[in-house]
C-alpha cells in the first residue's frame, strides 16, 4: 500500500530546498543584470560613431578606444573593453553553469550540516567567473590589437570576411577535437567533476570554481571568438551562441550536438571563404 501520509521533510531537506532556491534566484539575478547592461550597451553602440560607449557620458567615444582613432589612455579603454566582454561571458555562461553550482551547494549543505553553504557557493561562483574574466582580458586585448591592425571595423565591431572565415573554420575544427570532448564531458557531468576535483574549505571552493571555469573556457573559447565575426555587440548572435552552449552542456547527446555544430561551422567557413 502507498502511504497516504508521507513523512514530513527533514530539517536538512528543508535547508537544502531553501538554499537551492536562494542560489537559483541569485544566479538568475546575475544573468538578468548582465543582459540588462548588454542591452543598454548595444543600444548605445548602435548609434552613429559619434555616440559615447556604453550608456554613460563619462565613457570614451568608441573611436577613442585604442586603435580606433583618437588618442586615449590605454588602461581605461582596456578596462572598459574587458568589462564589456566579461559581462557578455557572465550572461552567456552562468545559465549553463547553474546545474554545477546548485549541485555543489547541495553537497556543501550536506557536509556542513548546521552551517550555510552560501559563502562557499559564492566563492565557487567567483572562481568560475574569474576564469572567464581572464578570458575576457585576452578577448579585450585581441579586440584592441585587431582594431589597430585595421582588421576589425570600429562601427560594426566585426572582422574582415577573410579573417572571419578563418575564425569560423578554426571554431569548426575545434568542435571535432578530443580536447573539446574532454572539456565538454567535465562540463556535462557535475557529479563526476565534483568527485574528481574536490577540495575542502573556502580556499578549496574557490579553487574548484576556477578549475570548472577553465574547463568551460576550454570548451567554449573558440565559439566565443565567433563574436568577432558576427559583430561583438550583436546580441542576437550572443544569445544564439549562449543557447548552443546551453544545449551542448545540458541536453542529451551534447557531444553529438558539438560535432554537428562543428560540421556546420566548417560549411559556413567555406561559404565565407568563397565570397571573401
Amino acid at each position: 500500500m502507498i502511504d497516504a501520509n508521507p513523512p514530513a521533510p527533514s530539517v536538512l531537506e528543508r535547508a537544502l530546498a531553501r538554499d537551492r532556491r536562494l542560489i537559483a534566484v541569485a544566479l538568475a539575478a546575475l544573468v538578468v543584470l548582465a543582459w540588462s547592461y548588454l542591452l543598454v550597451l548595444s543600444n548605445d553602440t548602435g548609434m552613429p560613431a559619434e555616440a559615447p560607449m556604453p550608456g554613460m557620458s563619462a565613457m570614451p567615444d568608441i573611436r577613442a578606444l585604442p586603435g580606433m582613432g583618437a588618442a586615449h589612455p590605454f588602461v581605461p579603454s582596456f578596462a572598459l573593453t574587458m568589462l564589456m566582454w566579461w559581462t557578455m561571458m557572465i550572461g552567456m555562461m552562468v545559465p549553463s553553469a547553474a546545474p554545477m553550482i546548485l549541485l555543489y551547494g547541495n553537497v556543501q549543505r550536506r557536509q556542513l550540516a548546521a552551517e550555510s553553504p552560501r559563502l562557499r557557493v559564492a566563492l565557487f561562483t567567483a572562481g568560475y567567473l574569474a576564469a572567464w574574466g581572464a578570458f575576457s582580458a585576452l578577448a579585450a586585448a585581441a579586440q584592441i590589437a585587431l582594431t589597430r591592425l585595421a582588421l576589425l571595423a570600429p562601427a560594426e565591431l566585426a572582422v574582415t570576411t577573410r579573417l572571419g572565415a578563418l575564425l569560423v573554420a578554426l571554431a569548426g575544427v575545434y568542435q571535432l577535437t578530443p580536447l573539446k570532448n574532454v572539456c565538454l564531458r567535465r562540463c556535462r557531468s557535475p557529479a563526476e567533476f565534483l568527485s574528481s576535483h574536490w577540495h575542502v574549505g573556502s580556499a578549496g571552493a574557490l579553487r574548484m570554481g576556477v578549475d570548472h571555469g577553465l574547463y568551460c573556457v576550454g570548451c567554449c573559447w573558440l565559439l566565443m571568438s565567433l563574436l568577432f565575426v558576427t559583430g561583438i555587440m550583436n546580441l542576437l548572435w550572443v544569445a544564439a551562441i549562449a543557447v548552443f552552449v546551453l544545449i551542448e552542456k545540458i541536453l542529451p547527446h551534447g557531444e553529438r550536438t558539438a560535432q554537428i555544430g562543428g560540421a556546420m561551422l566548417l560549411l559556413l567557413a567555406a561559404y565565407l571563404a568563397l565570397n571573401a
